[in-house]
């Protein structure tokens, strides 16, 4: 008997999925924490100020519009053009990379689905890709 699998990225499955807006702070909270610790992080938590709670507060608004969810981000700071958002920061593969592994890291202390889980850290690609300023 086969599962069925929600198709993310439809409509708001992939903010369900990720618990909505709770979950989706939950899971931001976790990443910050994982950037202040994870020494593969000291690269890209230096691009930082000491307290984090606005970035973090700007990541979590923007993921819930992302995932199909309430535009928080839009709402509270205007529209967003990541590459230009990320321009003054010295950002190469490495930095990505990085990002990408306090994601990995906070996704796996997260109770979603593990297929959830795999969907969101592939499509988290893109951005952060995008963030990028430098080869």
């Amino acid at each position: 008997m086969q599962q069925d699998v929600p198709q993310y990225g439809v409509e708001d499955t992939s903010f369900q999925a990720a618990g909505g807006q709770e979950g989706v702070f939950q899971l931001v909270d976790e990443f910050y924490q994982q950037m202040d610790t994870l020494v593969e992080a000291q690269i890209i938590r230096a691009m930082h100020p000491e307290d984090m709670s606005s970035s973090a507060d700007k990541l979590a608004c923007f993921l819930c519009g992302w995932l199909g969810g309430p535009k928080l981000y839009r709402e509270k700071y205007g529209s967003i053009h990541i590459p230009q958002a990320h321009k003054p920061f010295d950002i190469g593969c490495d930095e990505r990379d990085a990002w990408l592994l306090c994601m990995r890291k906070a996704l796996e202390k997260q109770p979603y689905a593990e297929t959830f889980k795999t969907y969101l850290l592939e499509q988290l690609w893109r951005p952060a890709e995008r963030s990028r300023t430098r080869d």
